[in-house]
């Protein structure tokens, strides 16, 4: 037979709070924020919690556990508690809201959840890429990647999203497989690299050093197509169009990303660059005059 269910008697706030499974500290920010009613004071001049407060307790702590917040508790239970239906509106109003939160929650969930799977199966911080761009790079051997080349390839699909880092990939495919090929690349980046010394725009070196940066980028082009690289980028090409369009948060425009990224190439390394730069569109045009 069980036990009258109305105690009969007040209890203090140490015993309220055992009984609700919180603390006194709790029960004391609810009534500064409105949602539990202070209870007479005993003699002693300490708070007496009745029936009512304990069951006013056992209910916050059970939305509590629902994930409702103090504030949409708060109004939930409303000014008054003969106001059911004004009540019993606000309930569904909060538990929409926290069904809309937890469904977020749970979206936000599984995409953390497959980055880590990711993390493992492809190994960090290759996993960090986009599933296009490790594919490209699935076949090479562990460490062939240097992770100077990871990091052109997190900013390259920073900048230009995931597909401009698969095609990307395909110069470090190759360098990492053409020893010779990496071997002038180190060169022309080191070269490339003391310009920022104090070197001026209209240093002879920085014209010679731009021609030798479009000589090495056709031999790259070159070794692209003759692995047969240049097929799966036009099969990437599809890919995009079908998966990734419309994907956000990953790109952002070039020249946005030029004043947000910390350059610091001196005025002949850019002037280098650009060089190098039309000097290779040029070149490409002469090889593929039908293209162009």
């Amino acid at each position: 037979m069980y036990p009258s269910l109305t105690p009969p008697r007040q209890v203090k706030i140490g015993d309220a709070a055992a009984f609700a499974g919180i603390t006194p500290r709790a029960i004391r920010h609810y009534h500064e924020i409105g949602l539990l009613p202070e209870p007479e004071r005993g003699g002693d001049g300490r708070r007496r919690y009745g029936y009512d407060d304990m069951t006013r307790l056992l209910w916050i702590r059970k939305m509590a556990d629902a994930g409702i917040s103090l504030d949409d508790m708060r109004a939930a239970f409303g000014e008054a508690r003969d106001e059911a239906l004004d009540q019993a509106s606000d309930i569904e109003s909060v538990l929409s809201r926290l069904e809309e939160t937890l469904a977020a929650q749970e979206t936000a969930i599984k995409r953390r959840r497959a980055a880590v799977q990711r993390l493992q199966a492809v190994g960090s911080p290759l996993g960090l890429l986009s599933e296009l761009v490790t594919d490209r790079l699935s076949h090479l051997p562990p460490g062939a990647l240097r992770p100077s080349d990871l990091d052109a390839l997190l900013v390259t699909e920073r900048i230009f999203g995931p597909l401009g880092a698969a095609i990307q990939a395909s110069t470090f495919i190759v360098l990492a497989t053409h020893p010779d090929l990496r071997a002038e690349e180190d060169r022309l980046e080191a070269a490339e690299t003391a310009l920022d010394d104090g070197v001026e725009p209209d240093d002879p070196r920085v014209d010679e050093l731009a021609v030798q940066r479009c000589a090495h980028q056709m031999a790259l082009n070159h070794a692209i197509e003759a692995a047969g690289l240049d097929a799966a980028e036009e099969k990437i090409f599809e890919i995009y169009d079908a998966d990734l369009k419309g994907e956000e948060g990953t790109e952002m425009s070039a020249a946005a990303a030029i004043t947000k990224m910390p350059y610091d190439f001196s005025p002949a390394r850019m002037r280098c660059m650009e060089l190098a730069g039309r000097l290779f569109g040029e070149a490409l045009a002469d090889a593929h005059p039908a293209d162009s």
